[in-house]
């Protein structure tokens, strides 16, 4: 297995300045690790450094890509003898919200899933729902607004900011119902090659339940305590793409070092 990363840059020798305790921690772990330059892929060349092997499983460690811009890296991995550990299907598995919440509605807030142009107030009318949290397939509002909207008007107001502060809404709108969380009890695991781990040895129940859900080999996976206590599931993401948030590094590269 080979960890890519993305090089800093301006200096393709040293890996982009965000990735460098992993990648240090990777190569300390003995990892076989490549850089390659973001900004030379999206002008349509890939050239990883030290080269691929021929036949060798790759596994992404960088910036987040549409599931397009996904399957284009994979194409590019390819076309240099690599396979991705993950496949596109794989990927947008984990990175588009509708795609998991079918297999795991029973341990997250309800959801419904909207177009951009949907009339909100209209599709949330019979919710009952007393507030809601918004979002687009993968991200929320990031602002000192925050995406917790109080009525259906909100929605709409929260929406047109994402869009804004994002440059596009990603997939679509999701609006989930809002519950009451004990938000600094959040902790993000993982997953890789179907078991699940955490940062301190310590996997909860709801954790391994979801992993054997999941039909991803790396993924990441965030839980929090409602304010009576109960574990909740906020979150799935790609492992490649996911931050390991209060992981040691040295502790992320054992993970993967199995």
């Amino acid at each position: 297995m080979r960890l890519l990363y993305p090089c800093d840059p301006f200096e393709n020798k040293k890996p982009d300045e965000a990735y460098e305790e992993e990648f240090n921690a990777a190569q300390a772990a003995g990892l076989a690790c490549s850089l390659y330059s973001a900004e030379d892929f999206e002008l349509g060349e890939f050239k990883p450094r030290p080269p691929l092997n021929e036949g060798e499983e790759v596994v992404y460690r960088g910036w987040m890509l549409t599931p397009d811009n996904y399957a284009l890296f994979q194409s590019a991995v390819e076309s240099k003898g690599g396979q991705m550990l993950t496949s596109p299907q794989q990927y947008r598995h984990c990175h588009y919200l509708p795609e998991w919440y079918s297999l795991c509605e029973d341990l997250t807030p309800k959801t419904i899933f909207l177009k951009r142009d949907a009339d909100f107030p209209l599709e949330l009318a019979s919710q009952g729902w007393q507030a809601y949290f918004v979002k687009d397939y993968v991200k929320s509002l990031t602002t000192s607004r925050g995406s917790v909207a109080k009525t259906v008007e909100e929605v709409t107001e929260i929406v047109a900011l994402i869009e804004k502060y994002r440059g596009q809404i990603e997939g679509g709108v999701c609006i989930r119902e809002f519950e009451a969380l004990s938000p600094e009890t959040e902790e993000r695991y993982f997953v890789f090659n179907r078991k699940a781990f955490s940062r301190d040895g310590v996997v909860p129940e709801i954790v391994e339940r979801i992993a054997a859900r999941i039909d991803s080999p790396f993924f990441s996976v965030d839980i929090v305590l409602s304010a009576k206590g109960e574990p909740r599931l906020i979150e799935l993401g790609d492992g490649q793409v996911s931050d390991r948030k209060k992981w040691p590094a040295s502790r992320f590269a054992d993970m993967l070092n199995g």
